[in-house]
């Protein structure tokens, strides 16, 4: 997440060299790589990743709260799916306090943005 662009340079390179072809196509891949490699790197969201895939695997983690879950089908809405759900995009600032997490991993944090 240090620069999340440099993985859409790196796809946007991939794919114009596919169309454009050598020896063009060396600029692309001159300028992607350097883009790629000037960019400020962080290992925050493979460490995020990695310790939710391990209390998945390893935790008891709870239930998804009923105000998060969307109810696709009928009548799933009297069975609390969604029941008190706050849309985010209602609130100033796009943004509300609600919980997200089951209620035994309240307080528990992924990702740590880097001090950098």
């Amino acid at each position: 997440m240090a620069n999340p662009n440099a993985l859409v340079v790196a796809n946007s390179a991939m794919q114009a060299v596919h169309m454009i072809g050598m020896p063009e196509a060396r600029i692309i891949l001159s300028e992607a790589a350097i883009y790629v490699a000037t960019s400020k790197k962080s290992n925050a969201s493979y460490m995020a990743i990695n310790k939710a895939l391990e209390d998945v695997k390893n935790k008891d983690t709870g239930e998804i709260p009923m105000h998060i879950r969307n109810a696709p089908v009928s009548g799933m809405e009297k069975l609390g799916y969604g029941k008190g759900y706050l849309y985010p995009h209602d609130f100033p600032g796009n943004y509300v306090e609600q919980q997200y997490l089951p209620d035994k991993m309240v307080g528990t944090k992924y990702y740590e943005p880097p001090k950098q």
